[in-house]
């Protein structure tokens, strides 16, 4: 998070305060009562420091140095939480003027570059020019513009060279490139992260404590540019965070393991070593999820390894950090029967078993996410608090969540962060569409955000639609509702993720046993002759724990609850045009399985890979076929 130098600051400054002391005799002249009233400070302070260091909750077998500079780090982080916040605020009661700034000021300092001159960004004076000079874009307006970055030109779209050039996640399409610079990064700490923080503490006042953290990320692959500008996703990765490695409980030479299988392991083992672990994180709660996932499958092989003070020989490591990782690991048979008695038990509510201080499961649940959060609250992580920071993408930070113990995840877009504009979702295929500003949106109604950002660009649609729930003085409050390229419509029906999932989730109910694993989609056509019939149908592709089949009239309730949740649909189905859709079970660990064929295909990184809900290529949806059991 960047606070960590903080650690290394307070001894620096007490060695200085030392030397300042043992000086006084000399240059400095003190009289003879400054050095005793001095130390005696000194002193009294470090006392209070250490009895409330003393007080809160922490983590076992933890250093001095280590304690101290977790508590240094979360004091920097809490009072940048709470000056953020009231900056925050105070945007809040001016919205139009801090959107209206926050424009120019991107204009102002792109306007020499090609792109800046093209659009003569020096003569725009406020947002109602820009509109009317610069058009709605997508990505194909500035695929080319990016790969003349790529390929080393300077100053083409943005005044500052690139950190990365970052990878979307391609779920509504294929994958785009972006810019991502050290300026973004810092605004998203401050705007995003410290502000979150904030709020998290004021709602879990218990993760206020020196306990570890369990992060679930990886080292990701990057590429290089052609000006070798790394390739790669744009979100926090044990390089971006090594300062802050000694706050999780997984051990720095872990993060130098490439194998997302084998880093997965290592953070189970050592975050099973610690009974005191306070928070599991992660960007997503799909990685959390696909974590006790794989610790219901390798239990037995951790539990031996901590009984044993081993490393499994299944991990391919290399032999230096093997090591590195085996000198920390020590025979515990006392923890090992513990652990083995929790998963005897079964996996139900299993993470308050194994960690009895946990106090939050820190991942965004929203979106495409949203079934992940709902079967680690049902089944692994059940009676531990959920909280979704961010609505953030690869283009940047968009909302905070202010509310964290609000059960429904909704967002306070940040009026600093990007220039927005909503187009009414009615006219999302408009050819020259009409945007409103944030003043001009209405709660209740749903729009596609257009945004204008810090790295280059400029009126670009989204393709997120959110709806106004409300508004925090000034600015709008919003959910999460679907991507347009995640949308299902083979007669124009148009049937979001957000629609589906809803009629999904009723259906399954009413299947005795059955519990949702995951789910996607495709529009008959992709498939074309290969699953038979004309009409233009929904082939439905589900993962279930509890059953191993359903019978027609099980799989018909879908249709029906669909029918029932979209009056649209509900017509089509009437008229004949759309035919019924077809419920495919599939195999266990189909969709881990895809998951891998997705992020290779699209360079993702697994700590920003989205599941597709509705699947665009044809691949992905045969792969589901073959792996059809009912």
């Amino acid at each position: 998070m960047g606070c960590s130098w903080i650690g290394v600051a307070v001894p620096l400054c007490l060695a200085f305060l030392s030397l300042f002391i043992a000086s006084n005799g000399q240059t400095l002249a003190m009289p003879p009562p400054l050095p005793t009233v001095v130390g005696v400070l000194s002193l009294a302070g470090m006392a209070v420091l250490w009895r409330e260091i003393s007080s809160k909750q922490k983590g076992d077998k933890r250093t001095l140095g280590s304690l101290l500079s977790q508590y240094v780090a979360v004091k920097a982080v809490g009072w940048l939480g709470r000056r953020q916040r009231k900056k925050l605020e105070a945007d809040t009661l001016k919205v139009m003027q801090v959107q209206e700034e926050t424009l120019l000021k991107r204009l102002r300092k792109n306007a020499d570059t090609f792109y800046g001159r093209k659009y003569n960004f020096r003569c725009i004076k406020d947002s109602a020019g820009f509109r009317a000079r610069h058009p709605i874009t997508t990505y194909d307006h500035y695929r080319e513009l990016v790969e003349r970055i790529a390929a080393g030109e300077e100053k083409v779209i943005i005044a500052e060279k690139p950190l990365i050039l970052a990878m979307t996640s391609g779920t509504s399409g294929k994958s785009a490139m972006l810019l991502s610079t050290k300026d973004t990064n810092t605004e998203f700490f401050l705007q995003g992260v410290a502000v979150c923080l904030d709020a998290m503490q004021k709602a879990f006042p218990e993760s206020d404590s020196l306990q570890r953290t369990t992060k679930f990320f990886y080292t990701p692959t990057f590429r290089q540019s052609e000006a070798g500008i790394p390739i790669g996703p744009n979100s926090s990765t044990p390089a971006s965070s090594r300062h802050m490695l000694n706050l999780y409980t997984t051990p720095a030479p872990a993060f130098e393991v490439p194998s997302e299988r084998d880093t997965l392991y290592l953070h189970l083992l050592f975050a099973l070593k610690d009974p005191s672990v306070g928070t599991l994180e992660s960007n997503f709660a799909s990685t959390v999820f696909y974590a006790f996932a794989a610790l219901q499958e390798h239990w037995q092989e951790l539990v031996k390894d901590i009984e044993q003070g081993t490393i499994s020989r299944s991990l391919s490591l290399e032999p230096k950090v093997r090591r590195r990782l085996e000198v920390l690991m020590k025979p515990d048979a006392e923890r090992a029967a513990q652990l083995r008695g929790h998963f005897q038990e079964g996996f139900g509510g299993i993470a308050k078993r194994l960690w009895p201080r946990l106090n939050l499961v820190l991942a965004v649940d929203s979106g495409s996410n949203q079934i992940y959060g709902e079967m680690l609250r049902e089944n692994y992580c059940k009676g531990v608090p959920f909280y979704s920071p961010f609505y953030a993408a690869t283009e940047g930070l968009i909302g905070v969540n202010l509310w964290p113990q609000e059960p429904h995840r909704r967002y306070l877009l940040c009026p600093r962060s990007m220039f927005c504009e909503f187009l009414p979702e009615s006219s999302l295929d408009e050819e020259i569409p009409q945007t409103l500003l944030m003043e001009e949106v209405k709660e209740g109604e749903s729009y596609e955000l257009v945004i204008t950002n810090a790295t280059g660009l400029f009126r670009y649609r989204l393709g997120d639609i959110v709806k106004v729930i409300g508004f925090h003085n000034q600015c709008p409050v919003v959910e999460f509702q679907y991507r347009r390229g995640q949308m299902l419509n083979v007669r124009g029906e148009k049937v979001s993720e957000v629609l589906f999932l809803g009629a999904l989730i009723k259906a399954v109910a009413q299947w005795p046993g059955a519990q949702l694993v995951d789910y996607s989609c495709a529009e008959s056509g992709i498939l074309g002759d290969s699953i038979g019939g004309s009409d233009p149908h929904y082939q439905v592709f589900i993962e279930l724990k509890g059953v191993r089949n359903l019978t027609e009239e099980q799989r018909y309730k879908l249709d029906i609850c669909l029918q029932k949740d979209s009056a649209v649909y509900k017509s089509f189905r009437i008229k004949g045009s759309i035919g019924p859709m077809r419920v495919q079970l599939v195999s266990e660990g189909a969709f881990k399985e895809l998951r891998k064929q997705m992020m290779a295909y699209t360079s993702t990184s697994a700590n920003t890979f989205k599941m597709h809900r509705v699947l665009r290529r044809k691949e992905y949806a045969e792969f589901l076929l073959g792996r059809t059991v009912s």
